[in-house]
């Protein structure tokens, strides 16, 4: 495919998702339907979609409408590619311009558009976070980068660097979360190399791992991770030390691939179901959120939710925090995550809590926003008084 094939191709996935199609359904439908596409074609038109669907509301601005096409021709706009060469209507290219397209937009945009949040939630990065909010914003319109947790069950860092450098990947050492790899080149290659097949390492975001490194953790206690879903935290703490840890949560189709990702690891994980009265020294509740310090990763995120939306996932972490408490056993500690960016989700939920258990104290508190050392991410731990 041409660049300007590949643009067309972005175009309708756009489309499609415009239309409410969640946007993995939209390219994996593009993607049957388009059998003419190598890999390299199918990466660089998920990369325009993602691309596109980050910067939704500036790249509309600039390309004039809110569609499909309007995205791309703001995407290129903003990004300085020659318009005239993709736009040529010839061999699957999409149609020249109109001259409408072809002008600079009339208007100045709004700082909401600027930053590519709706204008509701941009009032509440701005209150929430402060003189922080933009630049957790603009780290929101951009790629994520990729991380790698490496298992010390398996091996250090220099093992793992020198394995994935045998696999083609490139990656270096995180300035601060010990154990974390940020991959420089061949991500793509992660899953098929030697390193993630003997379980030297993991996928796992910097942010994440250094909230997990934070769990004051001995040989011998037991672990509990109420809402595990893939099991990712519930691998590292169990690389950590010689921990008993239970893997919990509503859906056991999420867990379903945790024993593999154990026996690789090397670990032992206990997949349960039901909890009945287990009382464990550590409770972690990774709590369903917004998501709002991933939407880099899932886009459809910021542009789905809503006031009430977020109100139902504040109420839904209190009562998982208020459950979590009969299963933490005498002497022990309860860890609440999640990866959002909001107050209302995390320290309006730490102060909640608080209020209605004044038997809890809290002892740590973690909060890291988006950008190139990791996605956001907000961690409380409480203590019995």
């Amino acid at each position: 495919m041409t660049p300007a094939a590949r643009v067309a191709a972005a175009i309708g996935v756009l489309d499609d998702c415009f239309s409410g199609m969640p946007i993995e359904k939209a390219l994996l439908r593009w993607s049957r339907g388009s059998r003419y596409a190598g890999s390299k074609d199918r990466a660089a038109v998920r990369d325009l979609v993602f691309g596109g669907w980050r910067r939704r509301r500036s790249a509309a601005h600039e390309g004039g409408a809110e569609t499909g096409r309007g995205i791309m021709i703001g995407m290129l706009r903003q990004t300085e590619t020659e318009l005239d060469h993709i736009f040529t209507g010839q061999d699957h290219a999409p149609a020249p311009l109109s001259p409408d397209e072809a002008a600079s937009p009339a208007t100045r945009p709004g700082p909401a558009v600027r930053q590519d949040l709706p204008d509701w939630l941009w009032d509440r990065f701005e209150a929430d976070i402060g003189e922080e909010a933009e630049a957790a914003a603009q780290a929101l319109r951009d790629r994520a980068p990729v991380y790698l947790r490496v298992n010390p069950r398996r091996g250090d860092a220099h093992r793992a660097l020198r394995s994935l450098a045998s696999d083609g990947i490139e990656a270096v050492a995180h300035d601060e979360v010990e154990g974390a790899l940020r991959v420089v080149s061949g991500e793509r290659a992660i899953t098929r190399g030697r390193a993630f097949a003997e379980g030297l390492i993991e996928l796992q975001d910097a942010s994440s791992q250094a909230a997990m490194l934070r769990l004051p953790l001995r040989d011998g206690q037991t672990v509990l991770d109420m809402c595990a879903g893939g099991g990712g935290k519930a691998l590292a703490l169990a690389g950590r030390a010689d921990v008993a840890v239970t893997a919990h949560d509503i859906s056991a189709a999420r867990m379903r691939d945790i024993p593999d990702r154990a026996a690789r690891a090397g670990v032992r994980i206990k997949v349960a179901e039901k909890l009945g009265s287990m009382t464990c020294d550590h409770v972690l509740v990774d709590a369903p959120c917004s998501g709002s310090g991933t939407w880099r990763r899932d886009p459809g995120g910021k542009w789905q939710l809503t006031p009430s939306g977020l109100a139902d996932f504040a109420a839904l972490q209190a009562r998982l925090l208020d459950a979590a408490t009969r299963h933490v056993a005498p002497g022990g500690s309860l860890s609440y995550a999640t990866c959002s960016v909001l107050r209302e989700e995390n320290d309006a939920n730490v102060a909640a809590f608080l209020s209605r258990h004044s038997g809890w104290i809290l002892r740590d508190r973690m909060q890291r926003l988006p950008g190139q050392d990791g996605d956001g991410f907000f961690l409380a731990r409480f203590e019995r008084g």
